[in-house]
């Protein structure tokens, strides 16, 4: 089926009380296994794909330093693949900005068939962050887009995104802020953090979660809350890594116990990034650890060569360059390299999968509204949003 808006699989959480995990995604065989085990238990599906993703879909392996024209190339490869898995599937999907960087980064994002877009302006004055974030909604609505912002600030690094410390959502600001800029839902900054360093215990603050969504029920605001930089780091892979030669340190993330308590009381959305990366890094060690033939294959022997001088790093982007057309457009050349493939989408399924059961989203596919972008744009419309 066609890429639906998030707000149709935001409204349906938000009805039937349950949260719908969003996956980053940085290679089609990604984008593949996430809609894949989201068929297998019958849930909706929101894909995203980081602004720097974009940048690293693009052909940009230093995707830190990606230009905007690298990014509307790397949006039209993540959008093509997702709408080539979700054609034919049963289950809603929709595809997702995630810290977009600014309004040129969403319209590349749009233009390249994104559903939906979030527009950072966390690290903005208040007012600042209204305006802008308002910008990006006047442009996304007309197109039936979904828009999501940010309040407050999350310690940690992630990509582009980076905080030494947090700053703790409002819960009043948040209803003047949704107020005045009509987006659809909000990351609220609550105790998560970005990366895999988000130290041992960390404890969520619950109560904004609640008292925000409380005081938009009072005032008859829709908007779904989201949890950002919430990666649960198993330590079972953290573990499988560093015995398979990585160095992974102080690598914690939020426990599923407190994510799925959270999932009840307003948080719709949970964001997860570092969970994948680390499952596609085990697997990729795992290859070369008990295969040791491979090593010097041509086509891959790069990747080997990267992941033994770099133990320290878990993020696939770092090691997989030397695929980089498989990486954008899915060519397999050879066996090696479906080798490799296999690797990264194991990683997907192993994550994504217990994350879809953890937070409640098996079978609910069926509750979300089959609505179009074009259905979207004339409700926004006639509400003035």
């Amino acid at each position: 089926m066609p890429l639906v808006p998030m707000r149709a699989i935001l409204e349906a959480t938000e009805k039937y009380n349950y949260a719908q995990g969003a996956f980053n995604v940085n290679a089609v065989a990604q984008a593949k296994a996430v809609i894949e085990v989201h068929e297998m238990f019958r849930s909706a599906a929101i894909i995203q794909g980081a602004d720097l993703a974009n940048a690293f879909m693009g052909g940009r392996a230093d995707f830190a330093n990606g230009t905007l024209e690298d990014k509307k190339v790397g949006a039209n490869n993540i959008a093509n693949a997702v709408k080539k898995y979700a054609e034919n599937s049963p289950i809603p999907v929709a595809l997702h900005l995630d810290h977009g960087k600014n309004i040129d980064s969403c319209i590349a994002a749009m233009d390249g068939g994104y559903t939906s877009v979030m527009i950072d302006g966390s690290s903005l004055p208040f007012e600042e962050n209204i305006e802008l974030t308002r910008e990006v909604v006047k442009l996304a609505h007309p197109r039936g887009v979904t828009v999501e912002g940010e309040l407050g600030v999350l310690a940690g690094v992630e990509d582009h995104v980076f905080s030494a410390t947090s700053t703790y959502t409002n819960p009043l600001d948040a209803v003047e802020f949704i107020r005045k800029t009509g987006v659809d839902a909000l990351a609220i900054s609550y105790g998560t953090k970005h990366g895999a360093n988000k130290g041992a215990g960390a404890v969520l603050r619950k109560e904004i979660a609640i008292a925000t969504k409380e005081c938009l029920r009072h005032e008859g605001l829709f908007c779904a809350l989201v949890s950002h930089g919430s990666s649960t780091v198993p330590q079972y892979i953290v573990k499988e890594i560093n015995a398979l030669g990585g160095t992974l340190t102080d690598a914690h993330g939020i426990s599923k116990e407190q994510l799925k308590e959270v999932s009840r009381l307003g948080i719709a959305k949970i964001n997860v990034d570092t969970d994948i990366r680390l499952a596609v890094t085990r697997n990729l060690r795992e290859l070369f650890w008990y295969n040791p033939e491979l090593r010097t294959h041509a086509s891959i022997a790069p990747i080997y060569q990267l992941l033994e001088s770099r133990t320290s790093d878990f993020d696939p982007r770092v090691f997989l360059p030397p695929i980089m057309p498989t990486l954008m457009y899915g060519d397999i050349p050879d066996e090696d390299v479906a080798k490799v493939v296999a690797c990264i989408e194991k990683g997907v399924r192993e994550v994504v999968g217990t994350l879809i059961v953890e937070f409640d989203s098996v079978g609910k596919a069926p509750l979300v509204e089959q609505v179009t972008l074009e259905e979207m744009a004339e409700r926004y419309r006639k509400a003035g949003i």
